[in-house]
């Protein structure tokens, strides 16, 4: 009988990890991410199953929170396959090698000042370092494309769709055969948003008994696209109008592509005046962009029907730590979009730092901000921030604007439920626990089906 287990993203939306055994003996891990938030501790708890004994690990996508605990999971013993789509490996390298990076720098940090106190010993180490990334990246891999079915063993099959969700974002079709009968369950990873305009509408799901789905956002509807991107563009225009700069905190994969997209079609339509300067100050988003101009193939017809979606002659990259420093120098007319999309660290907090306390300025926040985090406390009408050791006043008018969302609304996740043939019953993971609550309501009201949501660590019976 087949058994699925989450160590992760259950009643919680981060932290994805599920493991599925096969009659046959096949283990098979779906996804491994990183918690993130309040539920950050839990990172450095036992994974709870044995790495060595997982013979594939498949990969929904490259998002932190489905993929950085993967070299956690090299370090403890797993030697198995990792399959994914192209991007997906590509995005993956990105996302894990920056993780690394900044798990390398807060630990330094931490570390000399508890050296300070005679209290080293109390600092934690890094969950994983760059060596054991690359190291990772080592195993042995299954690239696959959309559509495409993979044998897992003779008795298992996997096929990954497009989710819609970022570059290569997939959810799983899983056929096994069990006493002779060949059923099916689906995984939907993260399913997209089908209002935004960057990547192509998740593909209708086939035919499965169960589906264990995402419910992040299963009890709202999202707001229209289009006016929050006219929202956006009213936001920018009336700031530079007023001689001011743009700041955008933003996350390097996915949301930053939306932006340069609008921007692009601001300058192509005359909206965006000519000499305005738009810095992308991300090198994480950087390299992230260049992965979507690499697969621009897959994305959506809206972005494959232009030149290019992502660039336009007002933008400039700027890579390195002294290019970053000589925007500061360009007192007005600039659009600056850097990391990080909560404002915990990275390049936003310096050009925070020298333009946040000017009126003219502006700061957009596109992206939720979660309790805790520095851009929380902006939105939720801080007077002044602390930067560096340093008070600084907010005079900047704060905009916030919701309707950028890269998952898919309670609508979506019920229409794309609704087109599964055969479904018996629906597995909620991936949300709040409140927020799965509402979705289930409404599911049984809507679908008439059984609902289950998943707890850490249950066992359940396919």
């Amino acid at each position: 009988m087949t058994v699925e287990i989450s160590y992760g993203a259950a009643e919680v939306v981060t932290g994805s990890c599920h493991l599925v055994k096969f009659d046959d003996g096949t283990k098979v891990l779906v996804d491994c991410g990183m918690f993130q938030g309040l539920d950050e501790y839990k990172n450095y708890e036992p994974l709870g199953f044995d790495p060595s004994d997982i013979d594939y690990l498949l990969v929904t996508h490259g998002h932190l929170d489905h993929v950085g605990r993967i070299p956690l999971l090299y370090k403890e013993g797993f030697r198995g396959t990792i399959v994914a789509t192209a991007p997906t490996f590509d995005v993956m390298k990105v996302v894990l090698l920056d993780t690394a990076h900044l798990m390398q720098e807060d630990f330094d940090t931490a570390f000399k000042k508890a050296q300070r106190r005679g209290e080293e010993e109390s600092v934690k180490e890094p969950l994983y370092t760059k060596a054991d990334v690359k190291d990772t990246l080592r195993l042995p891999r299954r690239v696959v494309k959309y559509g495409q079915t993979i044998k897992l063993s003779p008795r298992i099959k996997v096929r990954y769709k497009d989710a819609g969700h970022i570059i290569g974002a997939a959810f799983l079709e899983i056929e096994y055969k069990e006493d002779g009968i060949t059923k099916h369950v689906i995984f939907s990873g993260d399913l997209g948003n089908r209002q935004v305009h960057l990547n192509p509408p998740p593909t209708d799901p086939a035919t499965a008994r169960a589906v264990f789905v995402e419910s992040t956002y299963g009890d709202r509807l999202h707001k229209d696209y289009d006016s929050s991107v006219a929202e956006f563009k009213e936001a920018v225009l009336k700031t530079l109008k007023h001689e001011g700069n743009v700041l955008i905190p933003s996350f390097a994969i996915e949301r930053t592509q939306q932006l340069l997209c609008i921007l692009n079609e601001m300058y192509e339509n005359g909206e965006l005046p000519r000499s305005v300067n738009v810095f992308l100050d991300s090198p994480m988003a950087i390299r992230t962009t260049r992965i979507y101009e690499k697969y621009r193939n897959m994305l959506s017809d809206y972005c494959q029907n232009r030149d290019h979606p992502f660039a336009f002659p007002n933008l400039r990259f700027t890579s390195t730590p002294n290019a970053s420093k000589r925007i500061n120098s360009i007192k007005r007319g600039n659009i600056i979009i850097a990391g990080s999309g909560m404002c915990n660290g990275g390049r936003i907090l310096h050009h925070f730092k020298h333009r946040i306390w000017d009126a003219r300025n502006a700061v957009i926040f596109v992206g939720y901000q979660a309790e805790g985090t520095l851009g929380r406390e902006i939105i939720e009408g801080a007077k002044f921030i602390d930067i560096y050791g340093e008070k600084i006043k907010i005079n900047a008018k704060i905009y916030t604007i919701n309707g950028f969302s890269a998952h898919a609304d309670q609508r979506e996740l019920t229409e794309w439920i609704g087109k599964i043939n055969g479904l018996e019953k629906i597995f909620l993971i991936h949300g709040e626990a409140d927020k799965q609550r509402i979705f289930k309501k409404h599911l049984l009201q809507t679908l008439h089906k059984k609902v289950h949501i998943v707890k850490q660590g249950e066992i359940i019976h396919l």
